[in-house]
């Protein structure tokens, strides 16, 4: 995804606001669409649309084809609080007939796992989590961002899994490869790394190149940090899959086409998936049907705050 300054995201945000007062009292701007290009079909926010069949389901359509699979993965753009709110209306839903369901987040590394369990168990203030997490330190999304999730999960003392990796290990992958990594770090790697995918190969060499990072030139190493960090969160589901069902809320990037985390965390232990793809409408935005199970269209409005993405695609 295109990184912008907040200098011209602030600029793209004036100008459009402009043209909306310009056409007070004039005819009305239209609606954003999202565009299926495989199907050369539009549809409208909040429409939910089955890859099996590329027509439009109802809500109560998705919950119950939801009914009886392991892991939902619920992809997102961090910074869209539509998103969240999208994520969080899904796990109120699962919650309901299934009260031991856990949540496994992109959001948080595996080391800090042991103040998750705080955090659900309702130990802890937002504050005292916010300090202990190095919130701002370690993601810099604005907390207010998650909020809402992180509160139905405390208040209902739902499981809570951290799936990442720690972020210096990436980065240092990204820039001087595996073996850059002291002994140390070495341990924190997945047992397995899978880099045969041609397809999810070919899927990041062009992002690779859309996007170059100075210090980043080489392809095998980023391509390489991208696996690991992937392998990670498979890892970290399939260890903590304990029967009852996951919801995994993590960066659209990583469950597109399923190549990123779903099919890894299914080579690990065979369990039933599905993924939801959350999708911002826009004049020049764009799907395919393969991206995920579901794709749900959403308002593209978002916070201006970056946050990590050392190396890669999210």
């Amino acid at each position: 995804m295109t990184k912008i300054n907040f200098i011209t995201r602030w600029l793209i945000g004036f100008f459009f606001f402009s043209v909306f007062l310009g056409n007070i009292g004039g005819c009305a701007l239209p609606a954003k669409k999202l565009l299926i290009k495989d199907i050369s079909e539009s549809f409208e926010v909040g429409t939910i649309i089955s890859a099996e069949t590329g027509k439009p389901v109802s809500y109560e359509k998705l919950i119950n084809d939801l009914e009886g699979v392991q892991i939902i993965y619920v992809g997102e753009t961090h910074n869209i609080p539509s998103h969240h709110d999208i994520q969080l209306r899904l796990i109120k839903e699962i919650f309901k007939s299934h009260p031991y369901v856990s949540v496994g987040m992109e959001t948080f590394d595996r080391s800090y796992q042991q103040i998750l369990y705080l955090w659900s168990d309702g130990d802890l203030s937002e504050e005292k989590f916010m300090e202990k997490m190095h919130w701002y330190a370690n993601w810099k999304f604005d907390f207010e961002l998650y909020k809402e999730v992180l509160l139905f999960i405390k208040n209902n003392k739902i499981r809570l899994v951290g799936l990442n990796i720690q972020p210096h290990i990436q980065s240092k992958i990204a820039i001087g490869g595996i073996e850059s990594l002291s002994d140390d770090e070495k341990k924190h790697l997945p047992k397995e790394i899978d880099t045969s995918d041609a397809d999810h190969k070919a899927y990041l060499e062009k992002i690779f190149k859309q996007h170059k990072v100075k210090g980043r030139e080489k392809f095998e190493n980023f391509y390489m940090a991208q696996c690991v960090w992937e392998e990670i969160m498979a890892e970290s589901i399939s260890q903590n899959l304990k029967g009852n069902p996951m919801i995994v809320l993590v960066g659209n990037g990583h469950i597109v086409h399923k190549f990123g985390i779903p099919d890894r965390a299914f080579r690990r232990t065979g369990a039933s998936f599905k993924t939801i793809f959350l999708a911002p409408a826009g004049n020049e935005v764009e799907a395919e049907l393969s991206y995920a199970d579901y794709i749900w269209v959403t308002p593209s409005i978002n916070k201006y705050h970056m946050g990590r993405s050392p190396h890669g695609h999210r």
